[in-house]
């Protein structure tokens, strides 16, 4: 298997323009008819030119050819060829290479370097989720293992943001698995003893919100709420703390 970005001579994370820019370049000087040389030799290598280009010009095709390529190295590595796939990864500036170099780091005792990446990705791109990158079982592992990690660390709104993936993954399933307690009994704990106090007004309401999006209980509402409306007071907004005290009081 040959690798296509070494025969174009572009890095694993070039742009489409510099794909096309290198190919076009490469014509100019192994084309057949541009050189006037005949040689069968020069004419193999511009196939694999143009090979190498319809994989990698076309984004389906280039996702394909990543996978199979570099599954096949890391394969490869065992019987002593080298490929350092964790270099690879960091090359790339893709957000499937980000989730996959997270989960690989924290699987293989680099538990805060996968942190300081999840955490990293978290604040530059707010589409990033690492759920889309992994299959509902290996997510509910891994998102679980990682925001353990992260509580750990201190970095409980994070932690709770990666549970908070956890919980809606599997809500939108017609049966929570035999795991699910467990994360709800995480994610309670967190909200209810490391939110409050501990990170600031802004960011604890924005948990308080997003759990009782969540629905996971009269009791834990009604303390997002009690904790809202402390909050709301000490911001001097004592209207939205009375509606938060009366919408606890219901419950």
């Amino acid at each position: 298997m040959e690798n296509c970005y070494q025969i174009l001579g572009v890095s694993v994370h070039a742009s489409l323009s510099e794909i096309k820019h290198a190919y076009r370049e490469l014509a100019k000087q192994y084309h057949p008819d541009s050189s006037g040389n005949q040689d069968p030799k020069l004419a193999e290598k511009f196939d694999r030119i143009t090979q190498a280009y319809r994989v990698l010009s076309d984004q389906r095709q280039r996702q394909i050819f990543d996978d199979s390529f570099f599954n096949h190295f890391r394969r490869s590595s065992v019987k002593g060829e080298s490929f350092d796939y964790r270099k690879w990864l960091i090359e790339r500036n893709d957000d499937e290479s980000w989730a996959k170099l997270i989960i690989l780091d924290l699987m293989r005792g680099r538990e805060d370097e996968a942190c300081a990446e999840f955490k990293k990705i978290q604040s530059e791109r707010n589409s990033f989720k690492l759920k889309d990158w992994f299959t509902r079982e290996d997510f509910m592992d891994y998102g679980y293992i990682l925001s353990e990690e992260l509580v750990i660390r201190g970095e409980y709104y994070d932690a709770f943001l990666l549970l908070e993936q956890v919980i809606l993954m599997e809500k939108s399933y017609s049966y929570f698995g035999l795991f699910f307690p467990e994360v709800i009994s995480f994610v309670q704990n967190i909200v209810m003893h490391n939110i409050f106090t501990i990170v600031n007004d802004e960011l604890a309401l924005d948990v308080f919100e997003r759990t009782l999006d969540l629905e996971l209980g009269n009791d834990i509402d009604r303390f997002c709420l009690q904790k809202m409306a402390l909050i709301y007071r000490q911001m001097g907004d004592t209207y939205t703390a009375a509606v938060c005290e009366e919408e606890a009081s219901k419950i």
